[in-house]
């Protein structure tokens, strides 16, 4: 009797601790889905922004030459130093200029000949017309001389182009700077011998006025074409790797006439002015572009922010639990970020341990590294 009142008691007791066993198993499968998240908080607020849309540019000389001679010859003559600076007009090269005076003068001589010939035939032509008026010459020999005064007419007009052409090549033997600019390293040394339109001699191109090439998408056009004609300063400006600032703003000197098809973007060409010469051609620089996210704004964290399939959302929070939305973002500055739609001024979001949050998540004010170590 005591025996089964025992091992009764015993069941009993055993199946109350199993009983209670369970219940805290499933107690503690629950709570951490009910339990509330530490988090960091920030209240949104509204910032003064300077919207700076960013473009990888190449800096460009608005004008650029290869100089090759018209003429051939030995150059016999070289008037600059590379890379010297120059002025339109400026001597550069010389070639042999020898058979080329020769060629003029002796053209010169021929016309020299060609106007004598023709003032004679010019006075027996007068001379004919007047005995022929008194009739005293036959018609026949008028003609005759007013046909040897058209003929020394012509003979001086071709005279007079081989001169023009001979005069043409001698000025052509100087090879002078067709614009302002620098002149790049000679190609040619004293004695060399080149070939007409063959020989490279130099490089010369424009960098005052200097140009930054950019591409932007095709969508993008409208807004470049609006910003042409704007009158605000500083629009476009040039900054280098060392994240300093080119002193002078630019405008848009051209947007290319086509979208490249393989790409979807479009040539933008910016002009600098650059009296110091500090810019090249080829350098690489970022141009920076004023957009419509200057003035006061929504600015938030931008560790706040996540992404999902191209979207970016943040965690408002309400009541100490967390809704997850969708907002629209505009420009970066360093670590915070303009949100353009989606958000108020006032509003509170997660800032810290949003790796643990989902939407409709409770949070309370914590460490939100404790948590996310866990």
């Amino acid at each position: 009797m005591n025996k089964h009142l025992f091992w009764t008691a015993s069941f009993i007791t055993a199946s109350v601790v199993l009983a209670s066993c369970g219940n805290s198993a499933k107690q503690a499968q629950q709570n951490p889905a009910d339990m509330a998240v530490p988090v960091v908080t920030t209240q949104v607020s509204k910032e003064h922004i300077t919207g700076i849309d960013t473009y990888p540019a190449t800096i460009v000389p608005i004008n650029e030459v290869e100089l090759r001679g018209e003429v051939g010859g030995y150059i016999t003559a070289i008037f600059i130093k590379d890379g010297q600076q120059v002025n339109k007009g400026q001597k550069l090269y010389e070639i042999d200029r020898s058979k080329y005076q020769a060629a003029y003068n002796q053209a010169s001589a021929n016309v020299a000949i060609a106007k004598a010939n023709l003032d004679k035939a010019q006075k027996d032509a007068d001379r004919y017309n007047k005995l022929a008026q008194q009739d005293a010459i036959a018609k026949q020999r008028v003609d005759y001389a007013l046909t040897d005064l058209n003929n020394a007419k012509s003979q001086l007009a071709a005279a007079q182009a081989q001169a023009d052409n001979a005069r043409v090549d001698l000025n052509k033997s100087i090879i002078v700077a067709p614009f302002a600019g620098t002149i790049g390293i000679s190609q040619v040394k004293l004695g060399a011998l080149i070939t007409p339109g063959s020989t490279l001699l130099n490089t010369i191109s424009s960098d005052n006025p200097i140009a930054a090439d950019i591409a932007i998408g095709q969508d993008e056009i409208p807004r470049f074409n609006r910003l042409r004609t704007a009158k605000t300063d500083s629009l476009f400006t040039l900054a280098f790797s060392d994240q300093s600032i080119y002193r002078y703003s630019g405008s848009i000197y051209t947007i290319d006439r086509a979208v490249d098809p393989q790409t979807g973007t479009i040539k933008i060409r910016l002009s600098f002015p650059n009296p110091q010469h500090a810019l090249r051609a080829g350098m690489t620089a970022n141009v920076r572009v004023l957009n419509n996210d200057t003035g006061e704004q929504v600015v938030i964290p931008y560790k706040a922010v996540t992404e999902q399939m191209g979207e970016y959302y943040v965690f408002v929070v309400n009541n100490n639990v967390v809704s997850q939305r969708n907002v629209k973002l505009g420009s970066r500055s360093a670590d915070k970020i303009v949100v353009r739609e989606g958000l108020k001024e006032g509003e509170t979001i997660v800032v810290d341990g949003i790796q643990n949050l989902r939407d409709g998540s409770k949070i309370t004010e914590g460490d939100a590294n404790k948590q996310s170590q866990k």
